[in-house]
Protein backbone atom coordinates (compact mmCIF):
# COMPACT_ATOMS: atom_id res chain seq x y z
CA UNK A 1 0.00 0.00 0.00
CA UNK A 2 3.16 2.22 0.58
CA UNK A 3 4.59 2.13 -2.75
CA UNK A 4 0.90 3.00 -3.92
CA UNK A 5 0.99 6.70 -1.78
CA UNK A 6 4.06 7.16 -2.85
CA UNK A 7 3.81 6.85 -6.77
CA UNK A 8 0.55 9.02 -5.98
CA UNK A 9 2.47 11.63 -4.18
CA UNK A 10 5.53 11.43 -6.72
CA UNK A 11 2.77 11.77 -9.66
CA UNK A 12 1.27 14.51 -7.84
CA UNK A 13 4.77 16.46 -7.67
CA UNK A 14 5.36 16.15 -10.61
CA UNK A 15 2.03 17.71 -11.65
CA UNK A 16 2.74 20.11 -8.94
CA UNK A 17 6.27 21.13 -10.87
CA UNK A 18 4.12 21.22 -14.68
CA UNK A 19 1.86 23.17 -12.98
CA UNK A 20 4.45 25.92 -11.32
CA UNK A 21 6.48 25.53 -14.74
CA UNK A 22 3.37 26.63 -17.10
CA UNK A 23 2.60 29.59 -14.42
CA UNK A 24 6.49 30.54 -14.73
CA UNK A 25 6.17 30.55 -18.70
CA UNK A 26 2.69 32.20 -18.78
CA UNK A 27 4.51 35.65 -16.82
CA UNK A 28 6.89 35.58 -19.15
CA UNK A 29 4.58 35.45 -22.19
CA UNK A 30 2.66 37.95 -20.99
CA UNK A 31 6.02 40.34 -19.77
CA UNK A 32 7.04 39.50 -23.47
CA UNK A 33 3.70 40.55 -24.61
CA UNK A 34 3.57 44.14 -22.54
CA UNK A 35 6.89 44.89 -24.44
CA UNK A 36 6.16 44.04 -28.09
CA UNK A 37 2.52 46.41 -26.83
CA UNK A 38 4.83 48.89 -25.86
CA UNK A 39 7.27 48.49 -29.02
CA UNK A 40 4.35 47.90 -31.49
CA UNK A 41 2.50 51.60 -29.83
CA UNK A 42 5.91 53.47 -31.00
CA UNK A 43 6.28 52.41 -34.07
CA UNK A 44 2.45 52.99 -34.80
CA UNK A 45 3.38 56.40 -33.84
CA UNK A 46 6.70 56.59 -35.25
CA UNK A 47 4.89 55.70 -38.40
CA UNK A 48 2.10 58.38 -37.85
CA UNK A 49 4.96 60.94 -37.74
CA UNK A 50 6.28 59.87 -40.78
CA UNK A 51 3.25 59.64 -43.12
CA UNK A 52 2.24 63.23 -41.74
CA UNK A 53 5.99 64.30 -42.90
CA UNK A 54 5.46 62.57 -46.04
CA UNK A 55 1.92 64.58 -46.46
CA UNK A 56 3.96 67.75 -46.09
CA UNK A 57 6.88 67.19 -48.59
CA UNK A 58 3.74 66.20 -50.76
CA UNK A 59 1.82 69.28 -50.50
CA UNK A 60 5.35 71.12 -50.99
CA UNK A 61 6.05 69.29 -54.01
CA UNK A 62 2.64 70.16 -55.56
CA UNK A 63 3.41 73.78 -54.51
CA UNK A 64 6.79 73.66 -55.86
CA UNK A 65 5.61 71.94 -59.34
CA UNK A 66 2.61 74.44 -59.58
CA UNK A 67 5.10 77.68 -58.96
CA UNK A 68 7.49 76.06 -61.84
CA UNK A 69 4.85 75.93 -64.65
CA UNK A 70 3.62 79.53 -63.81
CA UNK A 71 7.28 80.30 -64.06
CA UNK A 72 7.52 78.41 -67.26
CA UNK A 73 4.31 80.16 -68.74
CA UNK A 74 5.99 83.25 -68.11
CA UNK A 75 9.15 82.62 -69.99
CA UNK A 76 7.09 81.09 -72.84
CA UNK A 77 4.84 83.84 -73.17
CA UNK A 78 8.17 86.40 -72.71
CA UNK A 79 9.79 84.55 -75.23
CA UNK A 80 6.96 84.55 -78.35
CA UNK A 81 5.76 87.56 -77.43
CA UNK A 82 9.62 89.11 -77.33
CA UNK A 83 10.44 87.04 -80.37
CA UNK A 84 7.78 88.80 -82.38
CA UNK A 85 9.10 92.13 -81.72
CA UNK A 86 12.46 92.00 -82.63
CA UNK A 87 13.28 90.13 -86.12
CA UNK A 88 15.46 87.47 -86.26
CA UNK A 89 18.92 87.40 -86.93
CA UNK A 90 19.10 83.19 -88.04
Amino acid sequence: MKMGNDTINKKFDDIDDKIDFMIEFCHELQKENKELVIKIKGLESELNVKNETEKQFSKQDVLIQSKIDGLLKKLNYFSNSASGEYPSSL
